[in-house]
């Protein structure tokens, strides 16, 4: 089962997209289906939350995130709003039922040890890590051991992070696993993306690489698209205006929609990379390239020459490539202007 789910994830001819819920349920089990099927209508391959336990995440005394900040309660602390975000085991059994109801994959964000747990006694099939969690040793060694397949995105880091991290998981024996590329802002400034990076980290590990998205609007999302990411996530919520952390920087539910089906658009058009005119414009061949005409009347014997002949549509007569052959040529009869010529 693992098998072929890991297979329609690095299928090179298919973007698999993480719908990101991520928080953006605000702690609500009815908000949260909401968005799974929000998901679903999207056309995404699979929805993603976040698990967590606030007091394993984070001190009392962390602070929050600038973006944070501005989107939460200025009393209220980091701790305190995790609780509030967070979802209980009843909580996630519900969701992935509900997903699996509903015909999607249900995927989670593990930030602790207990969380990677959970996940896994849930027989989740793959596990996610976050780009805070990719100097975490002990969190990396623990999924890495579960044996299951990892998305792992590396939002902040440095090449040189991304080799230790990946070096770990080798180490644990666990090879199957996908780079997404990622700025961690919310929203990312366009200026910061370095999609070019996608390339540098499939070529320097030789792994399928995909692109975490966190800029505003979907045009950053359909160039990774173009360039060959396996994996494409993104967040969404169901309202922008909504209280909580990331809803200002998710996509709502009408461009979600638009993005997946650019990003299907975008993998249609790929094609086989073989160089052939495809069937719809071979009708049109005929009338937008051209054949040899007379530019003027020809009598019988004249020579053929730039002074008497033209390329001109409709290409119906003799290839304008075959021009030098036809040149010096005389005329075996006499040709009225704008008459296509023959040898």
């Amino acid at each position: 089962m693992v098998g072929a789910l890991w297979g329609k994830v690095i299928d090179p001819n298919h973007v698999f997209v993480i719908a990101e819920a991520g928080v953006n349920h605000n702690g609500d089990i009815q908000l949260a289906k909401k968005l799974v099927d929000v998901a679903v209508e999207s056309g995404a391959d699979a929805v993603k939350f976040q698990t967590f336990h606030a007091e394993s995440l984070a001190v009392p005394q962390a602070q929050k995130a600038d973006y944070q900040k501005e989107t939460t309660a200025a009393e209220e602390s980091q701790v305190d709003m995790l609780k509030r975000l967070e979802l209980s085991q009843d909580a996630h059994k519900e969701l992935l039922a509900y997903c699996q109801r509903k015909g999607i994959l249900f995927l989670s964000t593990a930030f602790d040890l207990k969380s990677v747990d959970l996940l896994n006694d849930l027989g989740v099939e793959i596990f996610k890590i976050p780009s805070g969690e990719i100097t975490n040793l002990p969190l990396l060694k623990h999924v890495a051991f579960k044996n299951k397949p990892m998305i792992v995105s590396t939002g902040m880091a440095t090449l040189e992070e991304v080799e230790e991290m990946v070096a770990v998981l080798k180490a644990c024996g666990n090879e199957r696993f996908v780079l997404l590329h990622c700025v961690s802002c919310y929203p990312a400034n366009v200026e910061d993306v370095n999609l070019k990076a996608i390339s540098t980290l499939g070529k320097t590990f030789n792994v399928p690489v995909g692109y975490s998205d966190h800029t505003a609007g979907i045009e950053i999302a359909l160039a990774a698209t173009g360039m060959g990411v396996a994996v494409l996530e993104k967040h969404f919520t169901l309202d922008q205006s909504m209280e909580g952390p990331d809803h200002k920087a998710s996509l709502n539910p009408g461009e979600l929609k638009r993005m997946i089906q650019g990003i299907r658009n975008v993998e249609k058009a790929f094609g086989d990379g073989i160089k052939k005119p495809a069937e719809s414009e071979i009708v049109n061949l005929h009338v937008v390239r051209k054949s040899l005409f007379a530019k003027e009347a020809i009598q019988k014997g004249d020579v053929f020459s730039e002074k008497n002949i033209t390329a001109k549509r409709p290409a119906e007569g003799i290839n304008p490539m075959k021009w030098d052959q036809v040149v010096g040529q005389k005329a075996k009869r006499d040709f009225k202007k704008e008459e296509m010529i023959e040898i």
